[in-house]
């Protein structure tokens, strides 16, 4: 038993020596130490021997294990060292390998604009404000001197919520000038940019959703002389000096008396053809809208407990989507929000 017990031992550091890999060294530790190892199959003969042999020989095959077992952890902690080396060799990153180009975004052409419209304003003293985009329709409409049966509150242009058409998606920023006249007292100039809805078709020059950016000024002494010079000025700055701009009577309801700014199409220069064609983005006008303005309605004044006897202001509602256009010589107003990258990475 004694030469069982040497030959188990030698031949079992041995093979753990020899030993690759975490899963050889989990057959041979079976092998030799497990229930139907070696070493278990020798002890089971302690019963055969002598009184006198048994405390020899168990003293021996525990001497065995010991050894089997510290040369186990051994051969574990040298090859788990080797499998962690070539694991870091593998998976080392060559940093004079050349990257991937990560593309960087930019602002959207709309923000672009928006912001270049922003700053201007505020050079010029205007305080920027926001409001909400569900609306009452005392603030969209009646408020502003738009009574009921007036065509802008049918249902066929504008989304409302409610039954009783009290509450509706803003058809214009306008109902931000009531908000802001019921908080401050004149003199008033505010810019109130943002988001708008109205049920228009979508083509060249419209969309469902837009931008708009509305304008006002109250103080004593306002006249329409202020609102066309601010207006020409503001324009020259955004479109660039040489740019033509026309004034056209209109009318609105909270604006008296009312006009229509228009600038001449940037695609057909103002003859309405391209190549031969009726031009698309004017629709042979020659002139595209840009925005309306007018004198502040004493009644609007009125409705915000400002007295239009010794106060009066002008009041001014752009497209942001047709500014950009403008701006950035862009065609068809749909090409804004398909947001196709080979578009947007024109700007």
């Amino acid at each position: 038993m004694k030469q069982q017990l040497e030959n188990i031992r030698q031949q079992a550091l041995a093979s753990l020596e020899a030993a690759a890999s975490p899963s050889e060294l989990e057959e041979l530790r079976v092998k030799w130490l497990g229930k139907k190892g070696e070493l278990t199959a020798v002890l089971k003969m302690m019963g055969k021997l002598s009184p006198e042999e048994r405390p020899i020989m168990g003293q021996m095959a525990n001497s065995v294990r010991a050894e089997i077992e510290a040369k186990l952890e051994e051969a574990k902690a040298a090859i788990g060292a080797k499998v962690l080396e070539a694991k870091l060799a593998a998976e080392a990153i060559d940093v004079t390998v050349p990257g991937e180009e990560v593309t960087l975004g930019h602002q959207h052409p709309m923000n672009m604009v928006l912001q270049q419209v922003k700053d201007i304003f505020v050079g010029m003293g205007y305080t920027v404000v926001d409001g909400p985009e569900v609306e009452l329709a005392s603030y969209n409409f009646t408020r502003l001197n738009i009574e009921e049966g007036h065509p802008s509150r049918d249902r066929s242009d504008t989304f409302y919520f409610t039954d009783d058409d009290s509450i509706l998606l803003r058809t214009q920023t306008s109902p931000m000038q009531i908000r802001f006249m019921e908080a401050h007292k004149p003199p008033l100039c505010m810019l109130a940019p943002g988001r708008v809805f109205r049920k228009d078709e979508a083509d060249a020059t419209h969309s469902p959703m837009f931008h708009q950016i509305e304008g006002l000024v109250v103080d004593e002494h306002i006249t329409m002389g202020d609102l066309k010079g601010a207006l020409v000025a503001i324009m020259k700055q955004i479109y660039g000096e040489d740019s033509e701009m026309r004034f056209r009577p209109h009318h609105f309801p909270f604006t008296e008396p009312s006009c229509e700014m228009d600038m001449q199409c940037h695609k057909c220069h103002g003859t309405g053809e391209v190549d031969g064609n009726v031009c698309s983005t004017c629709h042979g006008e020659g002139w595209i809208e840009l925005l309306g303005a007018g004198m502040v309605h004493p009644e609007v004044l009125r409705n915000c407990g400002i007295d239009p006897e010794k106060y009066s202001g002008f009041a001014f509602g752009m497209g942001l989507e047709r500014m950009a256009m403008g701006r950035m010589r862009i065609n068809d107003l749909r090409l804004i929000f398909d947001n196709d990258v080979r578009f947007l990475n024109q700007f």
